[in-house]
């Protein structure tokens, strides 16, 4: 396919779709997009900063040579960049230097990258990016919301960008499927939802993952765990523990496993299991799947579930599930069960006990007539410990309990909290408080130290100083 139909197909552009953007179908214009652009008596005379970004960015398209490959990034960018300056040049167009480069960027990130949104998702400062709509856009930095003064230009120029990420994944969003998860080629997550199931227009929402995934010794200095408790966890993962890791929507439960996961020996088969590759293992054993939706005739589908009972035929020695949501949780119970140890796996709760609740509800999904009671002799045999993380009122994310599984007393699946975090107060606008030791070892101890490793008393706050 030629560049010049790669990239209109990407951005959908038709005549239909370029709009009067004074109109109200266009969308209204911002201050910036509004602001007249002093040229030449050759040049245009009424023309606005958007309609001249819309013709040189047209022109700029047809005159590219259709065997360029948009893959090679600078190489394109060099192009567009002689051809940027030759139409201008040839049109007479007058522009100060700043108003120049502004319009070249824009042009470039609309051919190569993601329209509005491209320098959002370069700025490491940001961790979420939320699109509601052509004229709200709201990001997540340091754990708070603020509102960006960016805008697209219509429906239709969201429309494009969200075309241009899912196209590449074979995935699909229209009136018939108006939702779709995917994922942009550094990993970060993406759901979008369009009309007529989102009555504010095309909306995008973008979980970013860091260029450089975030480390240890980063949680620790973000106060989110403190070194003891990482000293334990990295036993548990070492020992072949079964974890669980719960939390709310955006308390950092993918960043933790992940974190959890580079613990791990390197000489170990590790199979991850998602529905849209987040992970980012650094292990050379690694093998990576993702469910997929079915396709236009409702076919093809490919569960959590089909992927996690498959993944037992696979030879691995640690299934790594990146949510459970449903009734892949049975199957990822049977797993933990049947020798597969050292298994992770996150799921949404409020608090650990809570969590139990939780995997109980989606074994039921299974649709498998089982007793309550054969549900919780499965789960309390499978897990061995539940890390429980929660994004705090400041927009800090902490582990708030490090729990363990016991076992079983009548009906009731009992807990022991090896670490749990004690708020001292709330200043300037921040959480104060740490994450501390109970006092209390855990049963599993004997699988720790049948792996070698011998944790001191000290971890847990016993003979020593009370962290």
């Amino acid at each position: 396919m030629s560049l010049l139909k790669r990239i209109e197909q990407g951005q959908g552009r038709s005549p239909d779709s370029q709009q009067n953007p004074s109109s109200p179908s266009g969308g209204g214009l911002s201050s910036v997009q509004s602001k007249r652009i002093n040229a030449p008596s050759t040049a245009p005379q009424a023309g606005t900063y958007f309609d001249l970004k819309t013709r040189v960015q047209n022109k700029l398209l047809s005159e590219l040579d259709p065997s360029t490959d948009i893959s090679r990034t600078d190489e394109v960018r060099r192009t567009i960049m002689d051809l940027f300056e030759q139409i201008l040049n040839e049109e007479n167009i007058i522009l100060s230097r700043p108003e120049r480069q502004r319009l070249f960027e824009q042009i470039s990130a609309e051919i190569l990258g993601f329209g509005p949104l491209q320098p959002l998702l370069e700025d490491d400062t940001i961790t979420e990016i939320m699109v509601n709509g052509p004229k709200n856009i709201y990001v997540e930095r340091k754990g708070k919301l603020v509102r960006v003064p960016i805008t697209f230009e219509s429906n239709d120029h969201v429309m494009r960008v969200i075309d241009r990420i899912v196209a590449p994944l074979g995935r699909r969003i229209d009136e018939s499927s108006p939702y779709v998860d995917a994922r942009l080629p550094d990993g970060s997550r993406v759901n979008a939802v369009i009309p007529p199931i989102s009555l504010v227009g095309p909306s995008l929402t973008i979980r970013k993952f860091s260029k450089n995934p975030i480390t240890v010794e980063q949680l620790i200095q973000f106060g989110t765990v403190t070194p003891e408790a990482v000293e334990f966890l990295k036993a548990c993962v070492i020992g072949r523990l079964n974890i669980v890791v719960s939390g709310g929507t955006g308390s950092g439960k993918t960043t933790l496993l992940n974190i959890l996961s580079g613990f791990i020996p390197n000489d170990e088969r590790i199979l991850t299991i998602e529905n849209a590759a987040e992970l980012q293992l650094r292990q050379e054993h690694v093998v990576t799947l993702e469910s997929r939706p079915a396709n236009i005739e409702g076919r093809g589908e490919v569960t959590i579930r089909d992927l996690v009972i498959n993944s037992l035929r696979m030879r691995p020695e640690r299934i790594i599930v990146g949510e459970c949501r449903g009734a892949e949780a049975l199957d990822m119970l049977q797993a933990m069960n049947t020798g597969h140890d050292g298994s992770m796996t996150t799921a949404h709760a409020n608090t650990p006990r809570d969590t139990l609740a939780r995997m109980e509800t989606m074994t039921l999904m299974a649709g498998m007539d089982l007793p309550v009671r054969a549900i919780r002799e499965q789960i309390a045999a499978a897990v061995d410990l539940i890390v429980q993380q929660e994004r705090m009122r400041d927009g800090t994310r902490k582990i708030t309990n490090i729990t363990e599984i016991n076992g079983m007393e009548g009906d009731v699946i009992t807990l022991t909290d090896i670490f749990i975090f004690e708020q001292s107060g709330y200043e300037n606008g921040r959480v104060m408080g740490r994450l501390r030791p109970t006092g209390l070892r855990p049963k599993f101890m004997d699988k720790i130290e049948g792996a070698g490793i011998h944790l001191p008393s000290s971890v847990f706050g016993v003979g020593g100083k009370r962290y």
